[in-house]
């Protein structure tokens, strides 16, 4: 859950999150030699005034600032791949959820249950208790047990939603008679939230999403009152 001032993205829950948060880091680290390194010689130009057409036409001086681009876009360049290999990847996962955007809440199919499936619309501000988050809070939550790789297929029934955890690393878009797929592994136990990410009418920012994740035996617990209900 993000903070007043925070600096940087939400704590990491998953190993996809993780990575992206690496990436992060790795990439604004090359922005921020860039950026010196250009200053740097715009300061010389400007107080030495560097001028000098041998200098400033040397061969050496092309070899470097074509091939240096050329190395710097590698480095960026391949972590980013690998991780979009990840993200894309999906094994063996122990759970499959459906969710579908409606105009403007969310619904979820466990279709390794046969009736498990439930509404999640915002909690009205009125209707808030103490510690709860205003236009965050769902009457029902999408519950996972930790640490077990969670498929999740996502679906539209209208117009073009999106459904985003960033703690979780996930976003992605619900589109009427598509199937997207993710996937994520909630690596703690927490409560973690997301909006729909996609301007998607009035109410776009009441459909909140809210994923909790539990330890197996509680999740197991839940689900048995869910079905029995």
């Amino acid at each position: 859950m993000a903070h007043p001032s925070q600096l940087g993205f939400q704590d990491a829950a998953s190993p996809i999150m993780e990575e992206l948060l690496h990436f992060h880091d790795h990439t604004l680290m090359a922005v921020f030699l860039i950026s010196t390194l250009v200053l740097y010689i715009i300061t010389i130009m400007m107080t030495t005034k560097l001028t000098n057409t041998n200098s400033m036409d040397a061969q050496e001086i092309e070899m470097v600032w074509t091939i240096m681009p050329a190395i710097i876009l590698i480095m960026i360049a391949l972590p980013s791949l690998r991780i979009l290999y990840l993200m894309d990847e999906v094994n063996d996962p122990h759970l499959t959820i459906k969710a579908i955007g409606h105009q403007w809440y969310w619904s979820y199919e466990y279709t390794n249950y046969e009736d498990l499936s439930f509404d999640s619309y915002m909690i009205p501000t009125s209707d808030l208790t103490p510690g709860q988050f205003r236009l965050l809070e769902v009457d029902s939550r999408m519950v996972v047990p930790m640490e077990s790789p969670t498929r999740l297929l996502v679906t539209a029934e209208d117009v073009l939603h999106s459904w985003a955890v960033p703690s979780l690393g996930v976003k992605t878009d619900a589109i009427p008679g598509r199937l997207n797929q993710t996937s994520f592994i909630a690596t703690r136990p927490g409560v973690f939230y997301g909006q729909c990410s996609e301007i998607c009418g009035a109410n776009h920012s009441f459909m909140p999403i809210v994923v909790e994740a539990v330890p197996l035996h509680d999740f197991e617990n839940w689900s048995s009152s869910m079905l029995e209900t």
